[in-house]
């Protein structure tokens, strides 16, 4: 298997800042796409868990403001192979003292790359 083939690392790389992108502006039809389709997807948030990809889209439609501004810390982008990568972020909310995490699985389907699988986290607070 190869391991960080450049121009498909290139390709999640450049799918994974364009949906950083929608987050932050909180484009709902392009986080909506950046998602595959299927009862199989499934999203942990920091306080929910979604399951199928109906259920992530209702998410953020019901969601007032969308997802709170942030930075990215260390990012760590690997693909696997031709058609399948995964993305490790670190990132700081505005206000937020705690650091965030998000992971991605990123899959190449017939529609272009597709998240299967992320998690959200926030470290817990330190006394």
């Amino acid at each position: 298997m190869i391991v960080n083939d450049p121009s498909t690392l290139a390709d999640i790389t450049a799918a994974f800042e364009r949906y950083e992108t929608a987050l932050i502006q909180n484009d709902i039809a392009a986080l909506d796409a950046f998602f595959w389709n299927s009862p199989l997807t499934l999203r942990y948030g920091v306080g929910e868990r979604l399951y199928g990809y109906e259920a992530i889209t209702a998410f953020r439609r019901a969601r007032s403001g969308g997802s709170p501004q942030r930075t990215l810390g260390t990012t760590v982008i690997t693909s696997f192979g031709y058609d399948f990568g995964t993305a490790n972020t670190e990132f700081h909310r505005t206000g937020e003292q705690r650091i965030g995490r998000q992971s991605q699985t990123w899959v190449r389907t017939a529609d272009g790359w597709r998240i299967v699988s992320a998690h959200v986290s926030l470290e817990a607070e330190t006394p």
